[in-house]
């Protein structure tokens, strides 16, 4: 079952939702407006040699690591 991160348009407010069967959120949890979108998720990757050290992270690899965006629908990237 995947959690899902959403925004809410009315009041700002990101949260996440665990979404059974398909079943999405119909309302902001801080406002109860019904103005909500699902955000793109990120998720971060660490490489490690056989010794242990990092050798790569996905983060440091992305175009946006300098953005403060929630979303990338913004930018477009």
């Amino acid at each position: 079952m995947p959690i899902y991160e959403y925004h809410c348009e009315e009041c700002g407010q990101d949260f996440e939702y665990l979404v059974l069967g398909g079943s999405e959120p119909d309302q902001c949890p801080a406002c109860k407006a019904d103005t909500v979108c699902r955000l793109m998720s990120t998720c971060g990757f660490v490489s490690k040699s056989s010794g242990g050290q990092t050798v790569s992270t996905s983060a440091s690899s992305s175009s946006c690591a300098g953005c403060s965006g929630t979303s990338c629908a913004g930018c477009g990237h």
